[in-house]
């Protein structure tokens, strides 16, 4: 019997995710997290990647600074629709 070496693949960055509209636009603020800005550069929220075994799907988050901590406006399949979540909370 032979000891096997399990190793593990570095998490790969998603590219950014394309948005239809031109009102807001994403920043990078982790691999898989990005800021939602308006034109202005006024943060709206962050738009986060999830692995979901039907796919990938878009969560919205704002942070809480209070305590530090993402709250969850909603999980999306598409990140028009979290970005339009943030948009209109």
């Amino acid at each position: 019997m032979s000891d096997s070496l399990t190793t593990y693949l570095p998490e790969v960055p998603y590219a950014t995710p394309r948005l239809s509209s031109a009102r807001e636009h994403l920043v990078r603020a982790a691999d898989h997290l990005w800021r939602v800005q308006d034109r202005t550069e006024r943060v709206l929220g962050h738009l986060r990647i999830v692995a979901d075994p039907l796919g990938l799907r878009y969560r919205a988050e704002r942070l809480h600074l209070a305590t530090g901590t993402f709250r969850i406006v909603g999980e999306f399949w598409r990140p028009d629709d979290a970005v339009a979540a943030l948009r209109y909370s």
